[in-house]
């Protein structure tokens, strides 16, 4: 299972779930403090603001740091919990999740797992284009992001209560 949280939330929920594997997505990677007995192996660091479009002095989510993050999450052998954060826990993080479990389920319908990340999160709202590199990656022909497009945005927040993604 994945779970999905903020910054602020992220070594409370590592000790709370027993994970042994985190994905960090934030430009500010140097905020970041690895729980001691988490392996550096074990910590995927994704550096990228929360934007959509390129804008001056923002680093926008591109293919490597999906790439990297489709083949960490295809590496971990889930028999503990992996934690996804981003700051607030709820755009980069949460499409980062939803991103693990479409690579790692490709027999689930895109639509359904989007769905199970709404009943997860009220305050979900996946950077569309972390999704949209992905879809393409993954070769889910549009489907990812459409789903994404039908659960809409998430409850505005300025933190996400840290929610849990299970994995079929």
């Amino acid at each position: 299972m994945i779970h999905v949280c903020s910054l602020a939330r992220l070594h409370e929920t590592v000790r709370q779930t027993g994970a042994l594997h985190i994905v960090s997505l934030l430009k500010d990677t140097d905020r970041v403090e690895r729980p001691n007995h988490i392996r550096e192996s074990n910590h995927l660091v994704l550096g990228m603001d929360d934007i959509t479009s390129p804008m001056d002095g923002y680093v926008i989510p591109c293919e490597e740091h999906v790439g990297r993050l489709i083949s960490f999450v295809r590496g971990w052998d889930r028999a503990r919990p992996l934690v996804m954060h981003c700051y607030a826990g709820i755009s980069r993080s949460t499409a980062g999740a939803y991103v693990a479990a479409c690579a790692l389920n490709a027999e689930h319908s895109e639509l359904r797992i989007a769905q199970k990340l709404r009943t997860a999160s009220a305050t979900a709202t996946p950077n569309a284009r972390i999704v949209s590199l992905a879809d393409r990656l993954l070769g889910r022909e549009g489907r990812m992001v459409a789903a994404i497009e039908s659960i809409g945005r998430g409850l505005i927040a300025y933190e996400a209560v840290p929610f849990r993604l299970d994995l079929e």
